[in-house]
């Protein structure tokens, strides 16, 4: 019988916070590794230690700039060169997510020239949570363990015990995530319709739903520049509800997104720290997806079921 493979957990600069807390919950302590910086901005990724024939977990969010993309590319490359008997990265937050697909002529699929970059650069598996659209995964030729917040965020808010509960999408491309949070919990969801005049800026928006004397949550995979969402909080409590909140995945906060906050009608704003906050706020929530990707990385090995983990309220 072959012996199990030992699992190594490692992390890029930007991530390394995260992967440290992922590390202690699964019970080892993170890899060494280390990045060397050139005088004109190159660098380069080193393991510091031998990672012959072990499971290779590297934990990296892609967020601007590319750099982290990059980062992250070379230590799988390097994990291929160093002969790592399999490469998973764990990726938070996709970067580029919101590029899936042609919205008008001439333009790039970005998230899958992502996907065919770190394919080439030797990657084995991809773990990551919340992608912006599903379709993503099929961008990938390998397994790809998509996770859901919901098993996050569905504790906290029953936790919360709001009387009048209803869910909210702050945009018709939301409304699969709120309908499905609103069936787990047996409640109603409404839906704030926008338009855009160019990207992050938003022309107008009404809502389709009632929202009188409710307590509202609206749930969303991103937070850019918070300005569709605070609008989205405005609107719902002109229209009569007890209080607003919302849930988001991955905190980006752009641009003017925490001042948008900080004057915004939200109770409360509860993220996950797949995205590092730049600065504190008093309505931001931080909940951690330490526990869940330690979880997955552990089943992963097992070859344990992983839909359980994605149920809304346990």
């Amino acid at each position: 019988m072959s012996q199990k493979a030992i699992v190594s957990i490692f992390s890029g600069r930007h991530s390394r916070y995260l992967a440290e807390k992922i590390a202690e919950s699964y019970g080892i302590p993170l890899g060494q590794s280390i990045v060397t910086e050139y005088s004109d901005g190159e660098f380069q990724t080193s393991y510091e230690e031998n990672i012959r024939g072990r499971d290779v977990f590297i934990v990296q969010s892609t967020t601007p700039p590319a750099d982290n993309f990059m980062e992250l590319l070379m230590m799988i490359d390097a994990a291929k060169r160093a002969s790592a008997r399999k490469i998973t990265a764990v990726i938070p937050y996709f970067g580029y997510g919101r590029q899936d697909r042609k919205d008008k002529p001439r333009v790039s699929i970005a998230s899958k020239l992502n996907a065919n970059l770190l394919i080439a650069a030797g990657l084995q598996r991809l773990i990551t949570i919340d992608l912006h659209a599903d379709q993503i995964q099929g961008f990938f030729d390998v397994p790809v363990d998509h996770v859901y917040a919901s098993s996050i965020f569905g504790p906290y808010l029953k936790k919360l015990n709001l009387p009048e509960l209803i869910m909210a999408s702050p945009d018709t491309g939301g409304t699969r995530r709120a309908a499905s949070y609103a069936k787990a919990l047996n409640t109603e969801f409404v839906i704030c319709y926008k338009q855009r005049a160019k990207p992050n800026v938003i022309e107008q928006m009404q809502l389709i739903g009632d929202v009188e004397g409710k307590d509202v949550v609206i749930v969303d995979d991103i937070i850019d520049t918070a300005g569709t969402i605070t609008k989205a909080a405005s609107l719902i409590m002109d229209k009569g509800a007890n209080s607003v909140r919302a849930f988001c995945t991955h905190p980006i906060f752009s641009g003017s997104a925490y001042e948008r906050i900080s004057k915004s009608a939200f109770d409360e704003v509860i993220v996950t720290d797949t995205v590092p906050l730049k600065q504190d706020n008093e309505k931001i929530t931080v909940l951690s997806t330490a526990n869940l990707f330690a979880e997955v990385i552990r089943r992963v090995q097992n070859y344990e079921s992983i839909s359980s983990l994605f149920n809304i309220i346990k």
